[in-house]
């Protein structure tokens, strides 16, 4: 009978096994090299989980260089157009103030914080579709994320951030050309419509990104979306008259529009408009819902699309 090396015998009684000199490693080496392997891999996998939100908006924010003169002109563009058309334009054809609960404002005045939310949300409506898509069917970064140890969920809200940013971004701009344009009666208040623009656009943006996330097989679902879903929402929602002055049928697109609970409050925060403070309560609190809710289910489609 063969003889086994002293270098082959456990050392210590430590759990620990040398392999003996042109032999095979002993089940317990190779049971340690495994645990070590995975205590190694389980400490690399979870330092990008603890930022793992944020490497995904650095990601959606790098690729928006890609059009970033798209973002650039629209943000500067748009407003300077729609309010030398209102102004200069429609504005000068309406003499008559526009009234809305007892409170008489010119007609750029009135329309100036729904041009401002309906910026926040079309941006949004950009952000939260192709992009979207592309990371799980074109693209697949996605699947690349989720690789690396990042959790659906940071994905989702990783494209949540990344779309914040160039919200914010346009509504600044388009506050500011608001105040030049002398649209911002109380600037000490006005400033509030950045803030609430941010979540107009999420309130559409993060339901939309859902509805993104869900879609397998494009057939064009995006423009219908835009076609039948924003177009009525940005010529119902009281953009450019009081909601009160539609018929009752069709008063209803308002409600259920986060551009117009998103325009009142804008209203309220650029001249004063007068509402009951249970309405503002309802209007941020229906964004609000739209917005976690939205993203509640988002992130149950990423799990779901994502295998996790």
């Amino acid at each position: 009978m063969t003889s086994v090396p002293e270098d082959a015998q456990p050392a210590g009684g430590s759990g620990e096994s040398r392999v003996p000199p042109g032999g095979a490693p002993s089940a317990t080496a190779t049971q340690l090299s495994l645990d070590e392997l995975r205590a190694e891999a389980m400490q690399w996998g979870r330092r990008p989980r603890a930022f793992g939100t944020w490497y995904v908006t650095e990601h959606m924010v790098r690729a928006m260089r890609a059009y970033g003169w798209t973002i650039i002109v629209g943000a500067l563009g748009q407003p300077i157009l729609y309010l030398l058309g209102l102004a200069v334009g429609l504005a000068a054809l309406i003499d008559a103030p526009i009234t809305q609960n007892g409170v008489e404002v010119s007609y750029l005045v009135f329309v100036a914080p729904a041009l401002l939310m309906t910026a926040a949300i079309s941006v949004a409506s950009e952000e939260f579709s192709y992009p979207v898509m592309a990371g799980f069917k074109w693209r697949r970064y996605f699947f690349g994320f989720s690789a690396t140890g990042l959790s659906p969920g940071q994905i989702a809200g990783g494209v949540v951030a990344g779309a914040s940013a160039r919200i914010i971004v346009v509504v600044v701009a388009y506050y500011l050309f608001l105040w030049l344009f002398q649209a911002v009666p109380d600037p000490a208040t006005g400033w509030l419509t950045i803030p609430i623009g941010l979540l107009a656009g999420l309130a559409f943006g993060i339901p939309y990104m859902a509805y993104a996330a869900s879609i397998t097989d494009d057939k064009g679902q995006v423009a219908l979306v835009q076609r039948f879903i924003f177009m009525p929402m940005f010529l119902f929602s009281g953009t450019f008259y009081p909601l009160a002055t539609l018929p009752l049928w069709l008063q209803w697109v308002g409600w259920v529009s986060p551009l117009w609970h998103a325009t009142e409050l804008g209203r309220v925060a650029t001249y004063g408009l007068p509402v009951d403070p249970f309405a503002i309560v309802i209007h941020v609190g229906y964004l609000l819902l739209l917005s976690i809710g939205g993203y509640a289910i988002g992130r149950r489609i990423f799990q779901r699309r994502l295998g996790a």
